[in-house]
C-alpha cells in the first residue's frame, strides 16, 4: 500500500518533510562525502540526472509500502539530511532507521532531533512495537547519537552488512516504547564528526 509522508516537528526547529527535486544541492554535498555513497544509493560520482533519480527512488519507497524517507530541514529552510523509517519488517513487529547528514550540518543536534522526532512518531502514531538501527563500531559520533534519542545498544552483528564490497560489522541498537520512560535526553548538545548509520536504505 502507498504510504504518506507527513511533515513532522523536530526538536530545535527543525521539520521532517517528503522529498522535493529542489533538494539536489543536498544529494550533491552527500555524494562527494566519502561514506554516504557506500551505504546509501547515494550516486558518486553526482550528475543531476543521477540525483533526480536518487530523489525519484524516495518517491517510490513511499509509494511501493517500504518506508518514509523524510528531508531533514533547519529552522531557517536549509535541507541538512535525510532520515527514513523502513517498514518492511512491520509484520514482524518491528521497523529499522537509517539516516545522513551532510558533512555542513553537522555537528548541530540534528540528527538526534530528527530520530527523536521518527521514532516517537513510529512508536505512538503507528503503533509499531520495536525500532531498530545498526552502526558501524568505529562510527562514535552516530552511536552517540542513536543513545541521546533512547536506543539503547544490544549486541555486535558479525558481518551484517555489505559497505564498501566488504562485510561490516555492525551494532544493532533498539527502542521500545516503554524504554522511553527511563531515557535521558540531551537534545541541547550537538553530536559532532559523522551522523550515519549502516541502515541507510535511501
Amino acid at each position: 500500500m502507498p504510504l504518506d509522508v507527513p511533515e513532522l516537528a523536530a526538536p530545535g526547529g527543525l521539520t521532517l518533510r517528503p522529498w522535493r527535486l529542489t533538494d539536489l544541492p543536498l544529494v550533491r554535498e552527500a555524494a562527494r562525502d566519502p561514506y554516504i555513497p557506500l551505504i546509501t544509493t547515494v550516486p558518486s560520482p553526482y550528475s543531476d540526472a543521477e540525483g533526480v533519480a536518487f530523489v525519484e527512488r524516495q518517491w517510490s519507497r513511499a509509494a511501493t509500502g517500504a518506508g518514509y524517507p523524510f528531508v531533514i530541514v533547519s529552522a531557517a529552510g536549509r535541507p541538512l539530511g535525510t532520515i527514513g523509517l523502513w517498514v518492511r519488517d512491520l509484520p514482524q513487529g518491528r521497523a529499522s532507521l537509517g539516516y545522513w547528514l551532510a558533512p555542513s550540518a553537522r555537528g548541530l543536534g540534528a540528527a538526534a532531533s530528527a530520530l527523536t522526532a521518527v521514532s516517537s512518531w513510529a512508536l505512538d502514531d503507528l503503533r509499531v512495537p520495536r525500532l531498530e538501527l545498526h552502526v558501524e563500531p568505529w562510527n562514535e559520533p552516530s552511536q552517540r547519537t542513536a543513545e541521546r534519542a533512547g536506543f539503547r545498544r544490544e549486541g555486535l552483528l558479525r558481518g551484517w552488512q555489505e559497505v564498501g564490497g566488504e562485510r561490516r560489522d555492525m551494532y544493532v541498537y533498539g527502542l521500545l516504547a516503554d524504554d522511553r520512560a527511563t531515557c535521558c535526553h540531551c537534545l541541547s548538545e550537538g553530536e559532532s564528526g559523522e551522523a550515519v548509520t549502516g541502515d541507510g536504505s535511501s
